[in-house]
C-alpha cells in the first residue's frame, strides 16, 4: 500500500479479518464443546462424532494448499467475501441437518473455504495498512485465531448448553454472515498476487529453521487436541461435575488463554523460545495431572488445571504463529500455506488419535497419551530449533 496512512474504514476491515479468523476456527472447533450433544442425537458414540472435527481440519490442509497456488491472483475482496458466505452456508445447513451424513456434508463445504481463507489473510494486513502498522494489523488479524483456539469452544459449548447445539452452529453461520457483509463493504480493493510455484514450496520445505518450526507445531498441536477433542466427554464423565458446570470450566479455559496472549505479548519478542518451552511444560504438566487426578481434584482443581493448560497453549499457539512471522519475509504466503496446512492436520490427527485411544482404553489414557506427546514438543523445540532462535534473535 503505497499511502502512509489509513483511514477508520481500514482499521473496521483489519478487525473484521480478525473476527473473521475466529470465526473460521470457531466453526471447525465448535463440534468439540458439542460431541455428547450430536452423539446423542444423530446416535453416535463421541469416538465417531469426533470425526466432523477430523475430516474438516483434513480438507481445509488441501484447500490451504490449493489456495496459495491457484487462488492468490483472485483479487482479495470478492474472494474473502466469498469464502466467508460458503463458511456461512456451511454453518446454517450443519443445524438442520438431521443424519450424521448431513452432519459430514455440511462440514465438508465449510472446510473448503477454511483452508484458503486462513491462507490468504496472512498477508493482508501489509497490503491494508503501511508498513509501521504491519505488525499491528498482523496481530488483530491473527489474534482471531489464537481467540477461537481457546475460546470458540467453550463459548460454543455456552450455546449448546442453553438452547442445544443446532442453536451454535446456526450463531456460528450468522456471525460468518455478518463478516462477509463487513467485508465487503469496508476491503479496499487489493489485487490478487503470483501463484505460489513448486519452487517456493521447496524454498520452505527445505529450510531446517521452518522444518524445525513444521515439526514442534505438529508435535504441540496433535498432542493438544488428542485431548482437546475429548475436553466436553472427559467432563462429563467426572462425579463431580454437572452438566450445568462444564460451560464455565470451560470458559475458565478460555480466558486464561486470552489472559496468556496479552502477557506472551509482552515477552514473546525478547524470549520466543524460553515462553515456548515454559509453556510447553506446563501443557504437559496440567494434561498428566488431568489424566492422573481425576478421580480427587474435584471442580476446583480441575478448574486449575485448565486454566494452566488453556493459558499454556494460548502462549504456545502465539509463538509458533509468531516465529514463522519473524522467520518468512517474502516467502510469507508459501509459509503460512505450510504452516496451515501443517496446523489443521494436526488437529485432525490428534482427534483420531483421540479416538482410537478412547475406543481401546478410555478418556483419562487420552490425557495421559497427550501428555507424552506435549513433552516431546518440548525436547524438539529445545534440541531442532537452535539455529532458528539465532536466525530470528527469539532468545
Amino acid at each position: 500500500m503505497s499511502a502512509q496512512k489509513t483511514t477508520w474504514r481500514d482499521w473496521v476491515a483489519v478487525t473484521a479479518l480478525g473476527v473473521g479468523s475466529f470465526t473460521i476456527v470457531t466453526t471447525e472447533l465448535a463440534p468439540i464443546g458439542l460431541l455428547s450433544n450430536i452423539g446423542s442425537d444423530l446416535g453416535k458414540p463421541a469416538s465417531q462424532a469426533g470425526l466432523i472435527v477430523t475430516l474438516y481440519a483434513w480438507i481445509a490442509v488441501a484447500t490451504a494448499l490449493f489456495s496459495a497456488v491457484v487462488l492468490s491472483r483472485i483479487p482479495r475482496r470478492p474472494l474473502l467475501v466469498g469464502l466467508m458466505l460458503i463458511l456461512a452456508l456451511s454453518s446454517g445447513v450443519a443445524a438442520m441437518a438431521e443424519t450424521f451424513p448431513a452432519l459430514m456434508g455440511a462440514r465438508i463445504i465449510g472446510a473448503l473455504a477454511h483452508g484458503a481463507f486462513w491462507a490468504m489473510i496472512g498477508t493482508i494486513g501489509a497490503q491494508i495498512v503501511p508498513p509501521h502498522r504491519v505488525g499491528l494489523a498482523t496481530s488483530i488479524i491473527f489474534g482471531g485465531v489464537s481467540a477461537a483456539s481457546v475460546l470458540g469452544v467453550p463459548l460454543a459449548n455456552l450455546i449448546g448448553t442453553l438452547d442445544g447445539w443446532r442453536a451454535a452452529f446456526t450463531a456460528v453461520a450468522t456471525l460468518s454472515f455478518v463478516v462477509a457483509v463487513v467485508c465487503f463493504t469496508t476491503l479496499p480493493k487489493l489485487p490478487g498476487v503470483e501463484g505460489v510455484g513448486v519452487a517456493a514450496m521447496g524454498r520452505v520445505l527445505s529450510n531446517p529453521r521452518f522444518l524445525s518450526i513444521f515439526a514442534a507445531t505438529a508435535l504441540a498441536v496433535t498432542s493438544h487436541f488428542m485431548a482437546f477433542t475429548y475436553i466436553e466427554p472427559y467432563l462429563a464423565s467426572q462425579s463431580d461435575i454437572t452438566p450445568s458446570v462444564i460451560a464455565p470450566l470451560l470458559l475458565a479455559f478460555g480466558g486464561a488463554g486470552l489472559v496468556a496472549n496479552v502477557v506472551t505479548g509482552s515477552l514473546i519478542d525478547r524470549w520466543l523460545k524460553s515462553v515456548l518451552v515454559v509453556a510447553l511444560c506446563l501443557a504437559s504438566a496440567a494434561l498428566w495431572l488431568l489424566s492422573s487426578l481425576s478421580d480427587v481434584m474435584g471442580t476446583w482443581g480441575t478448574m486449575l488445571m485448565l486454566i494452566l493448560w488453556g493459558g499454556s497453549i494460548a502462549a504456545v499457539l502465539v509463538g509458533f504463529q509468531t516465529w514463522i512471522l519473524k522467520e518468512a519475509g517474502d516467502d510469507a504466503l508459501p509459509a503460512s500455506a505450510i504452516y496451515v496446512a501443517i496446523f489443521n492436520a494436526a488437529i485432525g490427527l490428534g482427534a483420531v488419535l483421540g479416538a482410537i485411544v478412547l475406543s481401546t482404553s478410555g478418556l483419562d489414557e487420552i490425557f495421559l497419551f497427550a501428555a507424552v506427546a506435549t513433552a516431546l514438543g518440548t525436547v524438539t523445540i529445545t534440541l531442532l530449533t537452535g539455529p532458528a532462535a539465532t536466525h530470528a534473535s527469539v532468545e
